[in-house]
């Protein structure tokens, strides 16, 4: 027979991808209760993982020793054959600073405010196509084209070269997911050829866009580096698509879990806002991303030597006990989040974390309002590939039946 007093195995970090996305919560459990300090091995080398919150805080608000200039994925000078001045968010400060204060402009509570109408628009028309067919794919239909949609807006792309703007996002957002973004060579050189002609463009007819704006910025009384515009470009194109579209099928799926919740909400869409941040925490779209040590440090008692690259797991973080309370892995719309890491924290906030929240909301509001029963299947949900954003691939939908309420048909109206 067994043995039943024997130890269970050490807990591992296993990175996910596709289906193993499906459910990695007790294997975060299990590394935040015994071993929370990780250490793993692959190919690459050597690498650690935090995964309780006030850990995983504390790195990620210091930059000068969790440096994120040499990457964020689990490997070592993954950026280097990109031809691109540092993205910003693979910059440290003081560069880190000067560059967000220039981008930041662009993402102001008056600037989201102003594309509210546009993103509402969109939002109803796909959701009363849902409607009406009865059922179909929400991640192709709406949580997927929003974004990018939005993303564009801000880039400046034109209705006319919408198509080819979504097919280089579809091949960069793949690339990076995977954490192999060579692979997605063509579409970056695509890309990047499309936006140093939009630079050219906008010199002497500026737009409201972001390029615009960064072209005729003028820091310390110098022009912006035209590599430097065009690794913000891609910035926005490989973390402000696939981010979104994981909170809002997470979000759906939290939904259709709690029946009772979704019905709060249809009659209290006020509380709509709050709601969000649950599903930001609960969902952390991004699940974790590296740093690398600029010096040895010594984390709850182990030492991580200098020049390793370490795993900040926003996932785990979000589910811990010890900053959420006992039922830290439960949904609860009406909890008061006070933080949480859904969003990074300190010098890389998540830059258009506005801009995410005001989707979402809308897309919420719109959805419920429309479709005050709908339900997602989440067995037969795809998740997508990729070791550090967990989103779904396609996830079925389901009107049940709804008619939308007086307040959905008033703002038709």
């Amino acid at each position: 027979m067994p043995n039943s007093g024997a130890e269970s195995p050490p807990p591992a970090y296993l990175p996910r991808s596709g289906e193993s996305w499906r459910d990695p919560f007790p294997m975060y459990k299990a590394l935040r209760d015994r071993d929370p300090v990780h250490r793993f091995e692959n190919e690459q080398g050597e690498f650690w993982a935090l995964s309780r919150f006030q850990e995983v805080f504390a790195a990620a608000v210091d930059a000068s020793t969790f440096s994120s200039a040499r990457g964020l994925t689990m490997a070592y000078g993954e950026m280097e054959e990109l031809g691109l001045d540092s993205p910003i968010v693979m910059m440290d400060p003081p560069d880190h600073t000067d560059m967000r204060k220039l981008a930041v402009k662009q993402f102001t509570p008056r600037q989201v405010e102003f594309l509210e109408p546009k993103v509402r628009e969109f939002v109803v028309e796909r959701v009363e196509r849902l409607r009406e067919m009865g059922e179909g794919d929400v991640v192709a239909e709406l949580f997927k084209p929003l974004p990018s949609l939005v993303v564009g807006h801000y880039l400046g792309v034109p209705e006319e070269d919408r198509n080819l703007f979504d097919q280089w996002t579809d091949a960069i957002v793949a690339a990076n997911s995977e954490g192999d973004i060579s692979s997605a060579g063509q579409a970056v050189a695509q890309l990047v050829g499309y936006f140093t002609a939009h630079m050219e463009r906008v010199r002497d007819k500026p737009g409201d866009d972001i390029i615009s704006s960064l072209v005729h910025a003028r820091p310390k009384g110098e022009q912006v580096s035209p590599a430097w515009i065009l690794g913000m470009a891609f910035t926005m194109v490989a973390g402000g698509n696939d981010t979104t579209t994981g909170l809002l099928s997470g979000a759906s799926e939290l939904l259709t879990r709690h029946p009772d919740q979704q019905r709060l909400l249809v009659n209290e869409p006020n509380r709509i806002s709050a709601a969000v941040e649950e599903y930001l925490r609960l969902t952390s779209p991004v699940q974790g991303l590296a740093r690398m040590t600029t010096r040895d440090v010594t984390v709850l008692g182990k030492t991580i030597p200098e020049g390793r690259k370490v795993m900040l797991l926003y996932g785990s973080a979000n589910r811990d006990e010890r900053e959420f309370g006992t039922d830290a892995e439960s949904c609860d719309i009406t909890r008061k989040v006070r933080r949480h890491l859904a969003l990074s924290y300190g010098p890389h906030h998540c830059i258009g974390a506005a801009l995410a929240r005001m989707q979402t909301r809308v897309a919420l509001e719109e959805l419920l309002a429309r479709c005050p029963n709908f339900t997602v299947d989440v067995a037969a949900g795809k998740f997508a590939g990729g070791n550090y954003v967990r989103r779904y691939l396609s996830l079925p939908f389901s009107a049940q039946g709804s008619e939308p309420s007086a307040n959905a048909i008033k703002s038709v109206a």
